[in-house]
């Protein structure tokens, strides 16, 4: 009697079970994968001949493979968690040197700024200088600086506005314009600009119309005019003038450009400014109220680190206190050709093999690339109802191979029990 094919079944069976129980074990852990047991008959003298009435000798498990589908998705308090919606893993290097590869996206920031995970493995991307601009292509250990940002001084400001052509004008018949007296003016509105030191100081922009299609822009620091001669205020564009259909602005040397502000007087909050250029340009005179439909200007206060975020596409963006946003790094991830070949080391990770194939790198949301989540994590794509179904499956076969043993004993007893 031949007890291989029960032997092999149960052996099979076990394997099985294995297999099982670790998806089940698994189905709580953020990044994993479920394993699936695949099967293989075995024969004897099979090949090369022409007998076709051989019977196999049993089953045989001829791989254990990994099921790199999709986990579900679900969100979470921490901003450093990070899961990828779509193909790709997170590349991490480990304490020894060694790369790595996960799915888990639990990250954290440790005390010298490298963002790594609980095995304090260190996640890899591009790093970004001082600037704020992202050095691809230079892969690295991502480390975040936790340093404030240096405040700049304004040296550019530019404003788009409307001003109303239905508009009375307010030019004096003697002087020039009073702050204080909205009669002598249309309309105003005030810019925040920065010194060296970031310290600010508000400028307003007082807009008197002098006649049809024709305006004085006029500026000042409080009550104070940025242009006067002997205290009095003088315009800082004087007779600016539209066209027919309320483009165009000019002034009586040419059209518009980019134009220098008076200097900005230090006083007990800030320092002297100068140099400041401004851009008019794309203002209009229409028949409609007056309103600011752009302004910008390019100084800040200093800021500390407040937080992070981490876009679909992988760029790490510090906040800081002044309100400035600013890139500290880049994610890269990678890809594989044949997934299911990359060997598990346990931890949530995975190493590249010969058979997996080279590495597929790339930011977020480039090429097969998936996209990034933060925020969130990927659940385990173990299919909880399915497994234990899988299970009772299993107990089946593996009381069916034990039947089988157990017959196959009984024909044997009575066999040697014949006289």
């Amino acid at each position: 009697m031949n007890f291989q094919q029960g032997l092999s079944g149960l052996n099979a069976t076990s394997k099985n079970m294995e297999v099982i129980g670790n998806n089940i074990a698994n189905a709580g852990t953020y990044g994993a994968k479920a394993g699936r047991a695949e099967f293989a008959d075995m024969y004897a003298n099979s090949i090369g001949t022409t007998n076709n009435n051989n019977i196999g000798i049993g089953v045989q498990v001829a791989a254990v493979t990994q099921q790199f589908s999709q986990g579900s998705v679900v969100s979470t308090s921490n901003m450093m968690d990070v899961a990828i919606n779509g193909r790709g893993f997170f590349q991490l290097k480990e304490p020894a040197g060694g790369l790595v590869y996960s799915r888990n996206g639990q990250f954290q920031v440790d005390s010298t700024g490298y963002i790594v995970n609980s095995q304090n493995q260190r996640l890899q991307g591009y790093q970004a200088d001082k600037e704020g601009v992202i050095e691809t292509g230079v892969k690295s250990d991502l480390q975040l600086s936790m340093s404030g940002i240096a405040p700049q001084a304004t040296d550019k400001i530019n404003m788009t506005f409307n001003l109303d052509s239905r508009g009375k004008v307010t030019k004096p018949t003697t002087g020039t314009i009073a702050f204080d007296d909205p009669s002598t003016y249309n309309n105003a509105t005030s810019v925040q600009v920065f010194d060296a030191k970031g310290q600010p100081a508000e400028v307003t922009y007082y807009f008197q119309k002098a006649a049809t299609d024709t305006w004085n822009v006029y500026a000042a620091l409080g009550d104070k005019s940025l242009n006067e001669t002997a205290g009095v205020p003088q315009p800082m564009l004087e007779n600016l003038t539209f066209n027919s259909s309320g483009l165009m602005p000019s002034l009586a040397s040419g059209p518009l450009e980019r134009f220098t502000l008076p200097d900005i007087p230090a006083t007990d909050n800030n320092a002297l400014i100068s140099g400041i250029k401004i851009d008019f340009t794309d203002s209009t005179q229409f028949g409609a109220t007056f309103s600011v439909t752009d302004l910008n200007q390019n100084g800040y206060a200093p800021g500390q680190f407040a937080s992070l975020n981490i876009g679909e596409d992988g760029i790490i963006s510090a906040r800081y206190t002044n309100g400035l946003t600013q890139p500290s790094g880049q994610l890269e991830i990678a890809t594989f050709r044949n997934p299911q070949a990359l060997s598990s080391l346990g931890g949530n990770a995975w190493v590249g093999t010969l058979q997996a194939g080279d590495p597929i790198t790339g930011t977020p949301g480039s090429g097969t690339l998936g996209v990034l989540q933060s925020g969130a994590l990927e659940e385990s794509n173990v299919d909880l109802t399915g497994e234990l179904v899988n299970m009772m499956t299993a107990q089946r076969f593996y009381q069916a191979n034990a039947q089988t043993i157990k017959t196959q004993d009984s024909m044997l007893q009575t066999l040697v029990s014949m006289r």
